[in-house]
């Protein structure tokens, strides 16, 4: 098929969720002079407290899109990143700077998410064939030979969307994964994470405290992070607790921060969050003309920001395929089935393994065995050989170059 006729004759790409990954598809898609209608279910993007963790891979892929110096000029660059002890006061630092002849980005970019879905917004603006709707939330759909058509509820009514492919990026409870009756296999677990965030400068009394710290303890771990704007603090709840109201208290939240640090008067406190924690992936990644990305299709615990992250690479790997899909005529089927290839079977099970390793090293109590932990990290940052693997593992540098590696 010509080229010019393809996408003369091409329905839109109708983009479910306008999150990270479906804002990244919709740009990618639209600069390719591909149409696109992108829904999203809330009357504006939602600022919350979520992911904040670009790592290499990721800016590298944002890069291409045109969007990453102004993503650096928002956040915060971090070239190091600590494993503590607190009770010993131990400390193993891993310098990123080893992976600086691996990546133009030899850090990680403390971001909050929504401040990407922000700049990708204006900048579609500029794409006369790029539509973000609001308050447009896909509840089903029909799909054939010739396309599909996205059921889609509105403060008008319920309407219908005729488009060429739908893409599921609508998120862990995604209703275009339900409609597609596509498994989504694994487990939660029993206990939830808090989320609070406070602008007390913890790097004013803590020694050489970097921007991003998983904190080991016998009473209780944490994750201490700095995002752009302030600091961010993640604990784990008592999974038989059955008043989880509490935990979202100021007493509970000012007392899990002065057991952190006791200032001898209140934090202040920002944003807070209670949230379930994931392991699950979705038994397909496409059915027809369906296809799922992010967490449509995979969750993960956030320990090592990979979840966000795994999203963004889902979305540049398919975009594209769509783009050989729509623009070169090719079939979309077997381009389909290789993305399931590639970001099912390989790259999830890698952000699987590792977010459930680094929930394992984080919350074991026995002293021995944090001992033990501390001292492999200890041992590995010293190395500059083990070192930069390390780094480039947890960095999802390694994952992304052998997803890409299957054919």
């Amino acid at each position: 098929m010509a080229n010019s006729q393809n996408k003369s004759n091409s329905k839109p790409v109708i983009i479910a969720g306008a999150g990270p990954a479906g804002s990244v598809l919709a740009l990618a898609l639209a600069k390719q002079n591909i149409d696109v209608i992108l829904l999203e279910m809330h009357d504006k993007l939602p600022i919350d407290l979520r992911a904040s963790t670009f790592h290499p891979p990721s800016l590298e892929m944002l890069k291409e899109l045109g969007v990453v110096e102004e993503m650096i000029e928002k956040g915060l660059v971090v070239d190091r990143y600590q494993y503590r002890d607190r009770k010993t006061g131990e400390v193993a630092e891993f310098d990123m700077s080893l992976i600086s002849d691996e990546t133009e980005f030899p850090f990680r970019l403390q971001l909050e998410q929504y401040e990407l879905t922000y700049i990708i917004e204006e900048r579609l603006k500029a794409y006369p064939n790029a539509q973000l709707l609001f308050n447009h939330k896909v509840k089903s759909f029909t799909q054939d030979d010739d396309g599909v058509v996205a059921i889609v509820e509105t403060p008008e009514g319920e309407k219908q969307i005729e488009g060429s492919f739908l893409l599921g990026c609508d998120g862990a409870s995604s209703n275009v994964r339900k409609a597609a009756e596509i498994v989504y296999g694994g487990f939660t677990y029993e206990e939830k994470f808090l989320v609070a965030s406070t602008s007390f400068r913890f790097e004013d009394v803590f020694e050489n405290l970097s921007y991003v710290n998983y904190v080991s303890d016998p009473d209780e771990w944490c994750v201490i992070l700095r995002t752009d704007k302030q600091w961010r603090v993640l604990w784990p709840t008592d999974p038989n607790e059955t008043d989880l109201d509490k935990y979202l208290t100021d007493e509970h939240i000012q007392g899990r921060l002065k057991h952190l640090y006791d200032k001898g008067d209140d934090y202040d406190i920002g944003h807070r969050t209670l949230y379930n924690v994931h392991q699950r992936v979705a038994e397909t990644y496409y059915k027809g003309r369906v296809v799922l990305v992010g967490d449509a299709c995979h969750i993960n615990n956030p320990l090592g920001g990979m979840g966000m992250n795994g999203g963004l690479h889902d979305a540049f790997n398919l975009a594209e395929k769509l783009i050989s899909i729509i623009n070169n005529g090719e079939e979309y089927l077997p381009k389909f089935a290789q993305y399931d290839r590639q970001r099912k079977d390989l790259a999830v099970k890698f952000v699987q393994d590792h977010t459930i390793a680094n929930k394992k090293l984080m919350e074991s109590t026995d002293p021995d065995e944090q001992a033990k932990r501390q001292q492999m990290f200890m041992e590995c940052a010293n190395d500059p050989t083990k070192a930069k693997e390390f780094i480039l593992e947890r960095a999802m540098i390694k994952c992304v170059r052998d997803s890409l590696a299957v054919d």
